[in-house]
C-alpha cells in the first residue's frame, strides 16, 4: 500500500514533485478523498447488521463474499449531518490482520491525480493529510487518512 508521507516532499531522483492518486466521495456537502492504494473495492450498501455496545461510528456489519466486513460512518466521526449513503469504499486488510472495513460514502466520484506538494497541510490533523484544491473548478477536498482514522 502506498502512503502520503506526514510532509510531501519532491522525488529526490530527479527533483520533480511526487504524484499520487485519490478515489474522490461525498459525506453531505463535503468533498473527500482516500489514496487509491488503500481501497480494495467499492459496493453498494447491503443490509447491516447492528452490534450492540459499540461506538457510535460503527454502522454495524456486512456479509461481503462471505466474510465480516465492519462499516464505518464517518459522518459521526466528522460531525457531518445528514443520514449515511449507499455507497461503501471498502480497504486493503492492513499487514497481520483479518479485520475488513468499509467507509459508507452518499457518493462516490472518479479516481484523480494529485501533486503531493500542491497539498495544504496547514489543517492536517487527526485522520486529515491536508486539504486539495482542485485548479479545475476551485473545489476544496479533504484528503484523509485511512490508517489514522480511529475506527
Amino acid at each position: 500500500m502506498s502512503r502520503l508521507a506526514p510532509n510531501p516532499t519532491t522525488d529526490e531522483s530527479n527533483d520533480r514533485p511526487q504524484e499520487t492518486h485519490v478515489l474522490e466521495f461525498d459525506l453531505g456537502e463535503e468533498r473527500f478523498c482516500v489514496e487509491i492504494g488503500y481501497i480494495a473495492e467499492i459496493v453498494n450498501t447491503k443490509r447491516l447488521r447492528t452490534i450492540p455496545n459499540t461506538p457510535p461510528h460503527i454502522e454495524g456489519v456486512m456479509d461481503l463474499r462471505g466474510e465480516t466486513t465492519k462499516i464505518v460512518n464517518l459522518k459521526t466521526i466528522f460531525d457531518i449531518d445528514g443520514e449515511f449513503g449507499d455507497r461503501i469504499i471498502v480497504f486493503k486488510r492492513k499487514r497481520g490482520s483479518n479485520e475488513r472495513i468499509g467507509w459508507l460514502a452518499d457518493e462516490v466520484h472518479q479516481v484523480r491525480e494529485i501533486r503531493t506538494d500542491a497539498v495544504d497541510q496547514s489543517v492536517a490533523g487527526e485522520g486529515i493529510t491536508g486539504i486539495v484544491r482542485r485548479e479545475d473548478d476551485d473545489e476544496f477536498v479533504v484528503w484523509i487518512d485511512p490508517t489514522s482514522v480511529t475506527v
